[in-house]
């Protein structure tokens, strides 16, 4: 490589600048994981049941871990997903939602590696739909950068937590303090 090469390459820190301060960025995946969650719990709280046999498929856990799971969970799903939504407690969204990214991946290569052809469980109780496999691996590893882009993002222009703090500023130089 010449030098001249070298310097057309982009800056490895400007990429991460660009990426994370964004604001349009940041909105497009927190508006993309959090339809994701809130899609995803939707079917489960209707049929927790149902649910709950989709983990008892995965043959980790007990019946009675995984009705209390099936029961939880998908509610979890659903506040973290509209938090992401609304941009209200982005940062502890987007890390909820990187932890059970982690486990429903390391569910699905346990599945895997256990010859197991089951469905994920993710957003249908159709057998046929969201099979465990390689394709499922790779989309939650998309989401889970995702997740991790959004934890140390800083932008928050277009949230309920920057309305919030831009009328906290506004009332507190409404009143100086004498």
């Amino acid at each position: 490589m010449t030098l001249q090469t070298l310097q057309t390459l982009p800056n490895p820190r400007t990429l991460q600048t660009l990426i994370l301060e964004n604001e349009y960025i940041a909105l497009a995946l927190r508006l993309l994981l959090g339809f994701v969650f809130v899609v995803a719990s939707i079917e489960k709280i209707a049929d927790p049941n149902a649910f709950a046999v989709s983990i008892g498929n995965y043959k980790l856990v007990g019946s009675g871990v995984a009705v209390s799971v099936a029961t939880v969970l998908p509610w979890i799903e659903l506040l973290a997903g509209l938090f992401l939504i609304f941009g209200v407690m982005m940062r502890g969204s987007s890390l909820l939602i990187f932890l059970m990214l982690i486990v429903f991946t390391a569910g699905v290569f346990s599945a895997m590696l256990r010859g197991l052809d089951i469905s994920c469980g993710c957003f249908s109780r159709d057998p046929a739909v969201g099979r465990v496999g390689w394709l499922k691996v790779v989309e939650n590893t998309g989401l889970i950068l995702s997740s991790i882009a959004l934890f140390f993002s800083r932008a928050n222009r277009f949230s309920i937590a920057h309305v919030i703090s831009s009328t906290k500023d506004t009332h507190v130089n409404d009143h100086p303090v004498s």
